[in-house]
C-alpha cells in the first residue's frame, strides 16, 4: 500500500530534509520514527528538499508498507508521540500504487518571513530588516516573475537538474501584523531560488537596483548578477498540490 503523508517541521536543528554524513536531517529522524511505529523498513521520498534550516508548514512526502489501517487520527497521534518536538504529522492519505510525492506535485509555495522590530519570539523564524524596504517597489519587481520561465540567475550552481525552468504562478509581498511574508508558487523550484531571488528583491527595495534591473538579472541567466542568498530560517515551504486523481480517498 501507497500512502502520502503530510507534516510540518521546524528546520532549526536540522541540516535541511535530506539525510547527509555532515549532520542530522529530518529525513533521517522521520524514516526512523516511522520505522519504529511500522515495525518494518521504509524508504520515505518527500516531495522536495528543504536546505538546512528551511522550515515546512506542509511537505509531503510518500512510503510504501504492508499496513492497509493507517488512514486514522489514532495512527497520527501515535506516530507524533514517537516524533521529536520539532517535527508533526497532520495526516496520512491512501494513493495510487504509483504516485510519487515529488513527481506529481503540480504547485509548490514557499513563503519568506521578515520583521523589522525587535521581536526576542522570532529570532530563529523569521529574519530582521535592519534598514527600511520600498515593499510596493518589490512587489513590482516581484510580478515581473510571471514573465520569465528560465531562472538560472537564481539557481544555485552546478546542481543536477536538467532544466531551469520553471512557472511561476504568483510572487506577492504582504504585510501581516508586524511582519512581511512573500509569497511564492510554482511547478517546480530550482536549489536557493526563493532565497536568491528574496535577496535580489531586497535590492530592489533599498534602492540599490530597479525593477529594469531586476528584469536584465533574470534575463542575464547568470547568477552571479543576482543579490546574495539570503537566510534559511525566514522560509517555509507551506503547500505541495497533486492532480485529485492520485488520491484513492478524499483528503
Amino acid at each position: 500500500m501507497r500512502y502520502f503523508i503530510y507534516f510540518a517541521y521546524n528546520g532549526t536543528n536540522y541540516n535541511g530534509w535530506q539525510i547527509q554524513p555532515n549532520g542530522i536531517a529530518v529525513q533521517e529522524v522521520f524514516t526512523n520514527a516511522l520505522q519504529t511505529f511500522l515495525r518494518e523498513s521504509v524508504d520515505v521520498i518527500a516531495a522536495g528538499r528543504t536546505d538546512s534550516g528551511v522550515h515546512a508548514k506542509q511537505m509531503v512526502a510518500h512510503f510504501d508498507t504492508t499496513r492497509d489501517d493507517l488512514q486514522s487520527d489514532e495512527v497520527v497521534r501515535r506516530l507524533n508521540s514517537i516524533l521529536p518536538r520539532d517535527i508533526a504529522v497532520d495526516k496520512i492519505i491512501k494513493v495510487q500504487p504509483n504516485a510519487h510525492a515529488r513527481f506529481d506535485a503540480i504547485s509548490r509555495t514557499y513563503e519568506y518571513h521578515v520583521y523589522q522590530s525587535k521581536n526576542v519570539f522570532k529570532e530563529k523564524l523569521a529574519v530582521r530588516l535592519f534598514n527600511p524596504l520600498d515593499f510596493d517597489l518589490m512587489n513590482i519587481a516581484a510580478s515581473k516573475l510571471l514573465d520569465y520561465t528560465d531562472f538560472t540567475s537564481f539557481s544555485k550552481l552546478h546542481t543536477d537538474v536538467k532544466t531551469n525552468n520553471c512557472i511561476v504562478k504568483y510572487a506577492k509581498w504582504e504585510q501581516r501584523n508586524d511582519e512581511w511574508v512573500f509569497t511564492i508558487e510554482a511547478d517546480r523550484f530550482l536549489r536557493n531560488m526563493v532565497r536568491s531571488i528574496v535577496g535580489t528583491l531586497f535590492d530592489v527595495g533599498a534602492q540599490k537596483i530597479n525593477v529594469d534591473d531586476f528584469c536584465e538579472i533574470i534575463e542575464a541567466k547568470d547568477r552571479c548578477k543576482a543579490g546574495v542568498s539570503v537566510p534559511a530560517h525566514g522560509l517555509y515551504l507551506v503547500k505541495v498540490e497533486y492532480p485529485a486523481e492520485i488520491f484513492l480517498m478524499t483528503h
